[in-house]
């Protein structure tokens, strides 16, 4: 990683990222094409295409030698990460919010390097939000973010500062999603675990403080880095859903692990993660705490 240029990569994902939210905000979502993926709720639209084609042209022509994995170019059984620097893109990440005009949608654009996410750039153009980190140098987020310095840009604020303790669920604001899959074992055990933490104490619950679906991994993950929730949990998304999101959360003082109990250190194409803010204690016990409410579920995703 020493010989690559990480504030270079950054500083164009950046640009790149704010060329990608005005496509997204020039969308006429009322005329917008779309189709379905996965199922009826995995959807695809023209715009996700046409941002990303620009997006890895951009990339291309920088870094030619970078290998680059796009959700709408992923060819089951056939793309994969390698330890080479790979850009790693979610050219909307929050789809159907973004049909609905559901200002909770973002572009993801990472950097990972031997598999570790070493840049991140999350923004949401509805909001004018950026995120951005760099693996080692911190992370940091900026509202009116677009505007022109002295025109009412927002001030480039560093997260993971003075971080405050975790307490236990009954205080916790957890991000969860339905994920597209509503059939089979792996949605039982999603329901189930939704059922236990938010029931009470008395009938084996955890009575968690608030459960949030923001439709979208990597506005989940940034709101964990921001301190906006305390843990984010989800199994069925994939890398470019969430190595932007993990970059800023780690540089935040945040942890992900993986969503299923005992797995400390998933691997970045693990599809079944569990994510907590950075606090001054209590991650692990926190932690802990979750899994045991997911008993003996597992989530299993094909990588």
């Amino acid at each position: 990683m020493a010989d690559i240029n990480l504030q270079a990569v950054h500083d164009l994902l950046v640009e790149v990222a704010f060329e990608a939210g005005q496509m997204i905000m020039a969308a006429n979502t009322a005329k917008i094409k779309t189709d379905t993926k996965a199922s009826d709720v995995d959807i695809v639209t023209e715009t996700d295409r046409a941002v990303e084609a620009h997006v890895s042209a951009r990339l291309r022509a920088a870094y030619p030698t970078f290998p680059f994995v796009g959700e709408e170019t992923y060819i089951p059984g056939q793309t994969t990460i390698t330890p080479a620097p790979t850009f790693i893109v979610d050219p909307i990440d929050g789809t159907t919010n973004f049909v609905h005009g559901f200002p909770a949608a973002c572009i993801s654009l990472g950097l990972a390097v031997d598999r570790v996410p070493a840049v991140g750039v999350v923004y949401n153009p509805f909001q004018d939000i950026l995120y951005t980190a760099i693996k080692g140098k911190g992370a940091y987020m900026q509202r009116n973010a677009s505007l022109p310095e002295g025109k009412g840009r927002g001030e480039r604020v560093r997260l993971g500062e003075n971080l405050t303790p975790l307490g236990d669920l009954r205080s916790a604001l957890v991000g969860i999603e339905w994920g597209s899959q509503r059939d089979g074992p792996n949605y039982k055990v999603k329901v189930e675990t939704f059922r236990k933490l938010a029931a009470a104490r008395e009938d084996g619950g955890g009575m968690v403080g608030g459960l949030r679906s923001l439709g979208s991994a990597a506005l989940n993950l940034c709101a964990c880095a921001a301190g906006q929730l305390d843990m984010y949990w989800e199994g069925g998304c994939y890398a470019w859903d969430v190595t932007a999101g993990w970059c800023i959360l780690n540089e935040a003082g945040g942890k992900v692990v993986g969503g299923n109990p005992g797995v400390w250190k998933p691997e970045l194409t693990e599809r079944i993660y569990l994510a907590v803010r950075g606090a001054s204690a209590g991650q692990k016990e926190l932690i802990e705490e979750f899994w045991g409410v997911i008993g003996d579920g597992r989530l299993e995703y094909k990588h």
